[in-house]
């Protein structure tokens, strides 16, 4: 389901924000394929830069920013959740995997849930995501977010997409160990809708990103669910009654 809603929020944000779909379909003289109240949201014309009439070039730093907020680790309760590059998986707004901080031995950064993390080591690994939790993280990763909240959905597929990584890593540095930075990222060109499509945007993929976030939980309990019975079940301690079993054997469960 993850899967299926991040391609679905990268797939209208190429065609809004980067192919300008509803606008070249509008001057080739196509039928509306958006909702009444999104269609008229988006220009017939382009400019000489070919972008939307109206719309305007800027760069990810304009939209977004990279909170400061580093925190020793005497600071840091042993329970707080913890993310590193390790937990990131490649490709996937999906961040379900951290771990106490109890073994954390440098400085780290604090993130807040919702805000976005990307991995600036070897940016090519793609590692990219969405805080499910508040935590700290490693200082190879990068905290970002939004500098209004209409720009959220927005920032999170544009920092997510394979231009922007393949941008970073273009212009990161080192030859082993390449890195990237918040000053390279948010150098980043990128084309600004209109407040309104924007907004609109944001309504259509923020509950996206919420049911990413809901799953990610539930996953995990699921998961620490299962952890917990299975070898009770294995051994005997815990029976489930025949009839009981047939049915979950029959539900598929």
């Amino acid at each position: 389901m993850n899967a299926t809603l991040e391609a679905m929020a990268r797939a209208i944000f190429r065609d809004w924000f980067v192919d300008f779909g509803p606008t070249r379909a509008k001057i080739e003289g196509r039928e509306p394929y958006l909702a009444p109240d999104l269609w008229p949201l988006f220009p017939a014309r382009l400019t000489d830069q070919g972008i939307p009439e109206g719309w305007e070039m800027g760069t990810l730093g304009d939209v977004a920013e990279s909170p400061r907020r580093g925190v020793k680790p005497s600071e840091i309760p042993e329970h707080t959740p913890y993310i590193g590059l390790e937990h990131m998986p490649r490709r996937s707004i999906a961040l379900s995997e951290w771990e106490g901080a109890g073994k954390v031995t440098s400085n780290k950064s604090a993130f807040r849930k919702g805000e976005f993390l990307f991995g600036k080591l070897r940016p090519y690994f793609h590692k990219v995501g969405v805080a499910p939790v508040d935590g700290i993280c490693s200082t190879d990763i990068v905290v970002v977010r939004p500098k209004r909240k209409e720009w959220s959905a927005y920032t999170l597929a544009c920092i997510s997409s394979d231009d922007f990584v393949e941008f970073t890593n273009a212009a990161s540095t080192g030859t082993k160990m390449p890195r990237t930075s918040w000053k390279v990222m948010s150098a980043y060109e990128t084309c600004l809708g209109t407040n309104e499509v924007v907004a609109a945007y944001q309504r259509i993929v923020a509950p996206m990103i919420e049911r990413i976030i809901a799953n990610i939980h539930e996953s995990r309990t699921l998961a620490q669910t299962r952890d917990l019975l299975l070898p009770r079940l294995m051994s005997g301690e815990l029976r489930v009654a025949e009839a009981e079993a047939e049915k979950i054997v029959e539900g598929g469960v």
